[in-house]
């Protein structure tokens, strides 16, 4: 049932919206009310990441990124611990595929030791004994405290936490739907007034903050990841993460293999531009708004060099062989055979700037009046998010 009234509403039960309600708690505010359109958290990015904990390795030195993430790591590490919820903690393994990578390789090096993680370039013996499987040229780099984690799990939890609080209540199958007056939100299941708005609305952040008047020159466009799974009993597995190095021009990461702490080896995922911001399946997911998305994407495939060449290449990969190719590239040994379908599949949601028609690579957060909007909430928002949290209590709610 829905409240007539609140402090502080929140738009969003995935995982920032759920952490940021946590750390409002923590911090003393006892009346906070979350809405999620579905009928419970998890339905979407936050649920349906591939559940590892980054390490900050990527991320521009100084970005909201890389600020975020190496302590996101540790208090996500923590609260896993604290709860008993399933933590493997295996690290990561990046390997060049060339000698052409080894630069960026270093760069990527440096960039971690500027963030504060700890990583160390290794040799290929090096490389043999943390995943014997993985291969690389010359070097590779290893990330000690990349760990995994199950998505849904630690998002059931914070959930019982919060209504365990007394001070925080989550509506679901409540989806917010526009504003009447001042301070007083529409949703499915009637009218609520607020004192203080947060947007953490996932895919559709960008949907809520232009009915503020909010960010209109950024819009979301959606990327499908789709994964592939490692046959069980074969003669190599893999212990980790392999990684490859990716094109740091772009905000994707590449196809990768990921042991889960439930034991099952993901490969991918991939970033093929999607046609919904639910498009999870071939034609599932596609809506009204899809010619719009598709106009979107012919725009910045002309005049976005490096969107047109993920465009070009990631739809390949709904074949197999295109895919396989891809993975193979990152270990000794690897059979077409070898790997099967997976249901796993995921939508990022990828802020543009229209006015530059350039991906955004850092997260966003917006303040305007008394409102509260977080945008691009992609990779490694899942790590970041309780640090994150406490970065916006702190700069926002004179926490």
């Amino acid at each position: 049932m829905l409240k007539d009234k609140t402090e502080i509403l929140i738009v969003g039960a995935g995982i920032v919206g759920l952490t940021l309600a946590r750390a409002l708690v923590r911090k003393g505010f006892d009346d906070i009310v979350i809405l999620e359109k579905e009928s419970e958290p998890g339905k979407h990015a936050s649920g349906r990441n591939s559940g590892v904990l980054h390490a900050g390795i990527y991320y521009a030195p100084d970005s909201l990124k890389a600020k975020s993430c190496v302590n996101g790591n540790r208090l996500l590490n923590a609260y896993c611990r604290e709860k008993g919820l399933p933590l493997l903690e295996a690290g990561k393994v990046i390997i060049t595929r060339s000698r052409e990578e080894i630069p960026v390789l270093e760069e990527l090096y440096q960039r971690a030791r500027a963030n504060g993680a700890k990583v160390e370039i290794i040799d290929e013996k090096q490389l043999a004994r943390i995943e014997p499987n993985a291969k690389t040229v010359e070097k590779a780099l290893f990330s000690h405290y990349t760990a995994m984690v199950d998505p849904k799990m630690v998002l059931r939890s914070i959930k019982r936490d919060l209504e365990a609080s007394g001070k925080a209540v989550i509506v679901s199958d409540c989806a917010f739907t526009g504003l009447k007056g001042s301070k007083t939100a529409v949703t499915g299941k009637g009218e609520i007034a607020y004192e203080i708005f947060v947007n953490a609305a996932g895919a559709y952040c960008d949907k809520v903050a232009h009915i503020f008047g909010v960010g209109q020159n950024y819009r979301i466009i959606p990327f499908k990841g789709i994964y592939w799974k490692l046959k069980k009993n074969l003669p190599y597995t893999v212990n980790g993460n392999i990684y490859p190095v990716p094109d740091i021009r772009n905000p994707f990461l590449g196809v990768h293999f990921t042991r889960s702490v439930h034991g099952d080896v993901y490969l991918g995922p991939t970033a093929i531009p999607a046609f919904g911001r639910e498009n999870y399946g071939v034609l599932t997911g596609i809506d009204r708004e899809g010619f719009s998305i598709i106009f979107t994407d012919a725009v910045l495939f002309f005049l976005n060099p490096k969107f047109r060449e993920v465009a070009l290449v990631e739809p390949r990969k709904y074949l197999k062989p295109y895919f396989f190719r891809d993975a193979a590239k990152l270990v000794k040994q690897l059979d077409p055979g070898d790997i099967e379908p997976s249901d796993k599949v995921g939508i990022r949601p990828q802020l543009v700037d229209w006015s530059t028609k350039e991906l955004v690579m850092d997260f966003m957060v917006t303040a305007d009046g008394e409102t509260i909007h977080i945008l691009n909430p992609v990779s490694p928002a899942f790590t970041s998010s309780m640090d994150l949290a406490d970065t916006i209590v702190r700069e926002h709610f004179g926490g």
